[in-house]
């Protein structure tokens, strides 16, 4: 099962990713949970303490290491280096281990001032391909507002794009212009599942946009997830009733692909 989550900062991507990632963990799946945002927060809602995190290199800081799988040097920056480096080894050696999931975090590169940067940008987006199309295990991404590092093979081999959305236009807008992104990558299957839903005007408002084979589900708005994010706390832990609505967001995803 591989699963790609979007959708616009602060809609709770991040919540449902982690909480699903738990959900699989809980059946006894082997789960890794990748943190593709440059907003990393995936840790903390799978519920590593920040003194944990601070132990986690993102692979885009591994500098060294991306000299030696891509040959890239300082001589020959810019000019030639390997868009094939191997990763098989990566999940393995640079993930860690909370709550019955592992958790890798892939970062982001800066381009401020830095050049080429192409050396960065290819091991990160030959992790994922690797990621999406060899590892035997569930896979769940949680990644920035586009598709921009999903490549057109890797994105085909996706199980789920799932966008997260709020009740408002901007994220019906957010959701439409994913989906025409998918498309272009050979991707038609995408799904929505609405967070922060406050009663039955959000409801309709939603029905009424979603085609209702993409609508896999809605999360309630909770005070609990909000508290757990201050605490830096596993919503999975803390929060039944969103725990619950992911449930059944989870079963859907799960019956679509059986």
């Amino acid at each position: 099962m591989k699963i790609a989550i979007t959708g616009k900062g602060g809609v709770g991507k991040t919540t449902l990713a982690a909480v699903l990632a738990r959900l699989y963990a809980a059946e006894g799946k082997t789960v890794l949970a990748v943190d593709v945002d440059p907003d990393a927060n995936l840790g903390l809602a799978l519920g590593f303490s920040g003194e944990e995190l601070e132990r986690v290199t993102p692979v885009s800081k591994m500098s060294g290491l991306i000299a030696e799988r891509t040959g890239s040097t300082k001589e020959n920056f810019g000019k030639f280096f390997k868009i094939n480096p191997r990763v098989d080894d990566i999940p393995g050696r640079f993930s860690t281990e909370k709550n019955g999931v592992r958790l890798l975090v892939m970062g982001t590169v800066e381009t401020g001032g830095g050049g080429c940067v192409c050396p960065e940008h290819v091991m990160l987006k030959r992790v994922i391909s690797h990621l999406v199309i060899e590892r035997d295990e569930v896979v769940i991404m949680d990644m920035e507002a586009g598709l921009e590092h999903l490549g057109r093979g890797t994105a085909s081999m996706v199980d789920q794009f799932i966008v997260v959305i709020e009740p408002g236009a901007r994220s019906i807008q957010t959701y439409q212009r994913v989906k025409a992104l998918a498309a272009d990558l050979g991707v038609q299957k995408v799904r929505v599942a609405a967070n922060k839903i406050r009663g039955p005007e959000d409801e309709e408002f939603l029905k009424s946009r979603i085609p209702a084979e993409d609508f896999f589900g809605m999360i309630h708005f909770s005070d609990g997830v909000a508290g757990a994010d201050r605490q830096g706390l596993s919503p999975f832990d803390t929060c039944g009733k969103a725990r619950q609505e992911i449930m059944r967001i989870k079963e859907r995803i799960d019956a679509s692909v059986s």
